[in-house]
């Protein structure tokens, strides 16, 4: 599958799970909610990979980075998530994940060398910039009061251990280990570190088994956690975590239309150019200039068919 078909489908599919995880909010504790959804998506993928006879068994060390991938990002961060909808409107949510391209970057340069281009970095503050623009209305109707501040610092934290996910993911990737298997063990870890998040925090596992919740915890299951994680990991081994990343900046223009259709949102001018920002940021970051070499020897090709004909 193309790089394209990747980026599209994480970006379609994660823009409406912003929605979806609203029917799970009022249904079950968000530690317990976390644990349904990795340890379902998790008993498909291991048992998709046995079924297709790929490996399962890996090295403690290897294991370890999947628990870090799993404990962080698949686990630690979508508590922050679910917690932080129940605080702040889910808009100001998604502005703090459009922050996740340059925190990617940040990342990657830290842990993995990785060089940072100033077209990059250019594209990573077009998108937050649009993307701020788009939400500004919901800044302007919020106060300084103690739910607001918390689910601020949610937010954050949830960026930041998803940026630590993405860099465990690529870390291993580098050693040529990737597909399902892994992906598996991870959510698995995930799953495990949410149960026990709840165990600790004393949550209720009563869950309101409703037509909505039960829709919402199957879909985000296999279309927001097994194949756009499997996407996403996809595009962090093809080109690094820092421009997997800007995934993070269209997903909020996505999550705004589906408002816009199920919750009444109104467009403005202020969110068309918004929109217009966030999409030419992600141009900008995800466009791969030809070398000069290439071109010339291209243009050295159709130089020689021409004259031969």
């Amino acid at each position: 599958m193309s790089t394209t078909s990747l980026y599209a489908i994480c970006v379609l599919i994660w823009g409406t799970t912003w929605f979806a995880i609203t029917a799970q909010i009022d249904a079950v504790a968000p530690e317990v909610g976390v644990a349904l959804r990795f340890g379902m998506a998790a008993a498909m993928l291991l048992a998709y990979s046995h079924w297709r006879r790929l490996e399962l068994r890996f090295t403690p060390r290897l294991h370890a980075m999947f628990a870090l991938q799993g404990l962080t990002g698949l686990c630690a961060s979508y508590i922050c998530i679910y917690h932080a909808e129940r605080f702040v409107v889910s808009g100001v949510v998604a502005v703090g994940y459009a922050t996740s391209p340059l925190i990617g970057m940040l990342s990657a340069r830290v842990f993995l060398g990785t060089p940072m281009s100033r077209r990059v970095a250019a594209g990573g503050s077009l998108g937050l910039a649009g993307v701020a623009l788009i939400f500004a209305h919901e800044f302007g109707r919020l106060g300084a009061s103690p739910e607001v501040v918390l689910g601020a610092v949610l937010t954050a934290a949830a960026v930041l251990l998803s940026s630590v996910s993405t860099i465990a993911s690529a870390r291993y990737q580098r050693e040529g280990i990737s597909g399902w298997s892994p992906l598996g063990w991870a959510m698995a870890y995930g799953a495990l570190g949410s149960v026990v998040a709840a165990l600790v925090a004393g949550r209720s596992w009563q869950i309101d088994w409703s037509g909505p919740f039960v829709a919402s915890l199957a879909y985000l299951t296999l279309a927001g956690s097994v194949v756009t994680f499997g996407a996403f990991y996809t595009l962090v081994h093809r080109i690094g975590p820092a421009r997997a990343g800007y995934i993070g900046v269209l997903t909020p223009v996505v999550a705004l239309v589906v408002s816009s259709w199920l919750e009444g949102f109104t467009w403005t001018g202020e969110t068309m150019a918004g929109v217009a920002l966030a999409i030419a940021g992600n141009v900008l970051a995800m466009w791969t200039p030809r070398p000069a070499s290439a071109t010339a020897s291209v243009q050295t090709s159709e130089s020689s068919t021409t004259t031969g004909a």
